[in-house]
């Protein structure tokens, strides 16, 4: 990037603050020239001097674009302030004068002779250009030339030295090939020589396999006319086979005839034994009747359920006999379908342990009504009878009416809807179907006693979800 700076090279000395006119000039009649077009390496050395002393200025004195960029890390200062910092020396002069004096300070007697016009002829073209620039002495534009054609010029010899260094390269693969050739042409001589010790057996192998192969031609005729009796062999054996398949699918033919009689035997037999079967459960209905009948058993509106809601309820009961012959625990969720299909099951329901299972996003009047309408379809579907439990009876006012065949129980002050869910299990006959749906441990254990069937409470929310 070049650093352009208006300059008048006609003053007889050099400038006490570079790029400002003599005090009494005519502004309008100095004419700036033109900014000299730097080589990359001078541009980034005067960059980085400036970035080296940008922290060391007083902060009044660092240009307010510069001020963020003076803070940076000494790595990060230079690379990132480049463009910054080079249209700050060009735009600002009193800045660059600051920094010239700080730089020259810092470069001692090379910055000394610098400003004074002349450069030690073992001194970095680079560096003195870049020093020049900034101090601006009397023939600064010339150091920054030679500086430039000193840059050049070691570009061209590293250039110059590269071309030399590949043509070697090049002489040596030449020469390093040449030496190979030579070896692949005795290898290639001796390849020959092999070839040709080969090709002498091969012609000797050609000479031996022609006479076998006539005698192979010969044992192929006599192959060939043993293969023609054989084959008429064949045919006969095949026309053989022809007639024994023939009699054995008239064999089969009667075998299948003979199993169409047996099966149609089999159907009338099977026929006498269903009409035998539905005499014996015939004959069983009407003695079932006749026997209802002499009990006087009248049909009930009530069930065993209905009478735990009862106050004399309240007293703990003993498990009825053969209790344990019920089924026992499982957690599958397609267990629960099964038990509902049993005959005349109850389900019985810990309430608020479902609900605040499946969904305890919900307020309680919320959950109690979804799970009570949900057990309504269980209960239209199975006809089973359905028991959902909830605690506090106390706190509960204005429950919808509870759908057909659900019956909603709370429970009393002083009670817990485990201990009257367990109650309602010790209240069934032994031998009837009930499913208890909790996830609390200790209710499904005490149900579990009493012979029930105990199942957690997601089984039931997935059963819900489906319907």
């Amino acid at each position: 990037m070049p650093l352009a700076e208006p300059h008048d090279d006609r003053s007889s000395v050099a400038e006490p603050v570079a790029g400002v006119p003599e005090a009494g000039a005519d502004a309008s009649t100095v004419e700036p020239e033109p900014e000299p077009t730097l080589p990359e390496p001078v541009r980034q050395r005067i960059v980085a001097l400036t970035a080296a002393v940008l922290p060391g200025l007083p902060a009044d004195e660092v240009p307010v674009p510069l001020r963020r960029i003076a803070k940076f890390a000494p790595n990060r200062r230079a690379r990132l302030g480049a463009p910054v910092i080079a249209a700050q020396l060009t735009a600002d002069p009193l800045f660059r004068q600051r920094v010239t004096a700080r730089v020259l300070a810092d470069a001692g007697d090379l910055g000394a002779a610098v400003v004074e016009g002349t450069a030690p002829a073992a001194a970095d073209p680079v560096e003195v250009a870049a020093l020049a620039y900034l101090a601006r002495p009397r023939g600064w534009r010339e150091l920054i030339e030679a500086s430039g054609a000193a840059v050049r010029a070691e570009a061209d010899s590293a250039v110059v030295a590269e071309l030399v260094r590949e043509a070697e390269q090049r002489a040596g693969r030449a020469e390093h090939d040449r030496a190979v050739a030579r070896v692949e042409a005795e290898k290639l001589r001796d390849e020959l020589a092999r070839v040709r010790e080969e090709l002498g057996q091969l012609r000797e192998e050609a000479r031996q396999l022609a006479r076998t192969l006539r005698e192979t031609q010969a044992r192929e005729r006599k192959a060939t006319e043993m293969l023609a009796t054989e084959r008429g062999r064949a045919a006969r054996a095949a026309a053989d086979a022809d007639a024994e398949l023939r009699r054995a699918r008239a064999r089969l033919a009667e075998a299948e005839a003979a199993a169409g009689v047996a099966r149609a035997s089999a159907k009338e037999a099977r026929s006498v034994d269903d009409a035998r079967l539905w005499l014996l459960l015939e004959t069983i209905g009407q003695a079932a009747v006749g026997l209802r009948r002499e009990l006087a058993l009248d049909p009930v509106d009530t069930l065993p359920a209905d009478f735990v809601a009862d106050a004399y309820a309240d007293q703990p009961g003993v498990a009825p006999a053969g209790a344990s012959t019920r089924a026992r625990d499982t957690d599958d969720p397609a267990r629960l379908d099964q038990l509902l299909a049993l005959p005349r099951a109850h389900l019985v329901v810990d309430g608020y342990n479902v609900t605040k299972r499946g969904f305890g996003e919900m307020s309680l009047e919320q959950q109690r009504k979804r799970l009570i309408t949900g057990l309504g379809g269980i209960a239209a579907q199975t006809g089973d009878e359905v028991t959902v439990v909830f605690d506090g009876a106390e706190r509960i006012h204005g429950l919808p009416p509870a759908p057909r065949g659900v019956r909603v129980l709370f429970s009393r002050k002083g009670e817990t809807a485990d201990e009257l869910i367990r109650r309602l299990v010790r209240a069934e006959p032994a031998g009837r179907p009930v499913v208890v749906v909790s996830s609390d441990r200790e209710v499904a254990d005490g149900v579990r006693r009493h012979g029930a069937y105990p199942l957690g409470a997601d089984s039931l929310v997935r059963r819900l979800a489906r319907s």
